[in-house]
C-alpha cells in the first residue's frame, strides 16, 4: 500500500475554503502548545489577545488601522501570485512607497500644500511598480529567478530609507527622521484613529475584483497561473503579462507604503520595514488570492500584533510572541496549500 499525491482534474473550490480554515486552526493549535510551553494557559492569552485588539473602541480602531497596510500589500502580492510569479519584495516596495511621498512633502515645495498628498501617493505608487518591474523584467526576459530578486530587493530598499532618514534627509535638530510632513498633508482621519485609508483599501477590493474576476486580462492571468502552454497556445504574451502583473503589484504595495506614511508617521523614520509587505504574503496566501476574503484575513492578522500587547500586560509575555503566533500561521498555511489542487490518494501493490 502507497500513500500518493495526485493532482485534481480541477481546481476545488470546496478546497479553496477548507484548507486555510484547518490550517489557521491548526496554527491555533500550534500556538496554543507554544504558550503552554511558555507557562501560560493558552485559553486565557488568547482571550487576552482578543480583548487586546477588540475589546473596545480604541483597540478596535488600532486593529483596522494596523489591518490597512496589510490588506493593501496581500492584495498587491496576490496579483502576482495569480500568475505564479512568487513577489516576495512586498516589503521593499512598501518601503519605496513611504521614501516617495517623503521626497514629494520634503522637496516639492513649488506644490501647493492641498497638492502634496495626492502627488505623493501617486509617486509612490510609481516608485513601488518601478521596483517590482526590475524583477518582472529579468523574469520575463531572462527567465531569472522572481524569488531571489525581489527577496535581495527588499534589503536593498530598506538599507536605502536607513541611510535617508539617519543621514540625507534627517530633520535638522531630529535625532532620527525626516522632518515632519506639513499637517495640512496629513491622511485625514475618519473615525478616532481610523484614517480615509480606509476608502482607498476597500476600493481597491473592489476594483481589483472585478479585474481580476470579470475582465479578460484577469482571465489571462489566471490560464499563465494554471497552465502556460495553453495560454501560449491561446496567443496570450505572458512576458507581458508578468511584466504587468508585476507593476501592478509593486505600485499597490507602493501605495500601502505612502498611505501608511502619510496617516501615522508623517515622516520617514524608523521602523519603516515593519513586516507588512512579508505579512502580506501570509494574507494573500490564507484569502486563496481573493480581494474580500483578504479583508478579514488582514483583520485576523493584526488583531495578532495589536493583542500582542495584552499578552505583555495581562500575561508578561513578551511582545515578540506575536510575532511569534504570526509565524505560526503560515507554516500550516504553506503545507496544506498543496491540497487545493492535489488530493492523497492510496493505492495497493498490485500481486506479482
Amino acid at each position: 500500500m502507497r500513500l500518493l499525491v495526485e493532482k485534481r482534474d480541477g481546481r476545488s473550490n470546496k478546497m479553496a475554503i477548507l484548507i486555510p480554515l484547518a490550517s489557521f486552526l491548526i496554527s491555533l493549535l500550534l500556538g496554543a502548545i507554544v504558550l503552554a510551553a511558555s507557562r501560560s494557559n493558552p485559553i486565557q492569552a488568547y482571550s487576552a489577545m482578543i480583548d487586546g485588539a477588540f475589546g473596545n473602541a480604541r483597540r478596535f480602531q488600532y486593529t483596522i488601522v494596523e489591518s490597512l497596510p496589510l490588506l493593501m500589500c496581500g492584495l498587491g502580492v496576490g496579483i502576482a501570485f495569480r500568475l505564479k510569479f512568487w513577489n516576495i519584495g512586498a516589503e521593499g516596495q512598501y518601503v519605496w512607497g513611504a521614501i516617495g511621498i517623503t521626497w514629494v512633502m520634503q522637496f516639492w515645495k513649488f506644490l501647493p500644500i492641498p497638492m502634496l498628498l495626492p502627488i505623493g501617493l501617486l509617486v509612490g505608487m510609481i516608485l513601488g511598480a518601478l521596483w517590482a518591474g526590475i524583477p518582472g523584467f529579468l523574469k520575463a526576459q531572462w527567465s531569472v529567478d522572481e524569488t531571489l530578486t525581489t527577496l535581495m530587493l527588499n534589503y536593498v530598499a530598506i538599507g536605502l530609507a536607513e541611510y535617508l532618514y539617519i543621514n540625507a534627509w534627517k530633520a535638522p535638530l531630529g535625532n532620527m527622521g525626516t522632518p515632519e510632513f506639513p499637517r495640512e498633508a496629513w491622511l485625514p482621519q475618519v473615525w478616532g484613529k481610523i484614517h480615509s485609508g480606509i476608502y482607498i483599501a476597500l476600493a481597491l477590493v473592489v476594483i481589483l475584483w472585478f479585474l481580476l474576476y470579470k475582465t479578460r486580462w484577469g482571465f489571462e492571468l489566471n490560464m499563465i497561473g494554471k497552465n502556460p502552454r495553453a495560454a501560449r497556445y491561446q496567443g496570450v504574451s505572458i512576458k507581458k503579462n508578468i511584466v504587468l502583473a508585476m507593476l501592478l503589484s509593486g505600485a499597490i504595495c507602493g501605495l500601502a507604503g505612502s498611505v501608511n506614511t502619510a496617516a501615522i508617521a508623517h515622516r520617514l523614520t524608523k521602523g519603516v520595514d515593519g513586516g507588512y509587505g512579508f505579512t502580506g504574503i501570509i494574507i494573500a496566501w490564507m484569502a486563496g488570492l481573493n480581494p474580500f476574503a483578504s479583508i478579514l484575513v488582514a483583520i485576523v492578522m493584526a488583531s495578532l500584533t495589536t493583542g500582542a500587547d495584552a499578552l505583555q500586560i495581562a500575561m508578561k509575555l513578551p511582545e515578540s510572541m506575536g510575532e511569534v503566533l504570526q509565524g505560526l500561521v503560515l507554516i500550516p498555511l504553506l503545507a496544506g496549500s498543496i491540497f487545493v489542487e492535489h488530493r492523497l490518494v492510496v493505492k495497493k501493490k498490485e500481486a506479482v
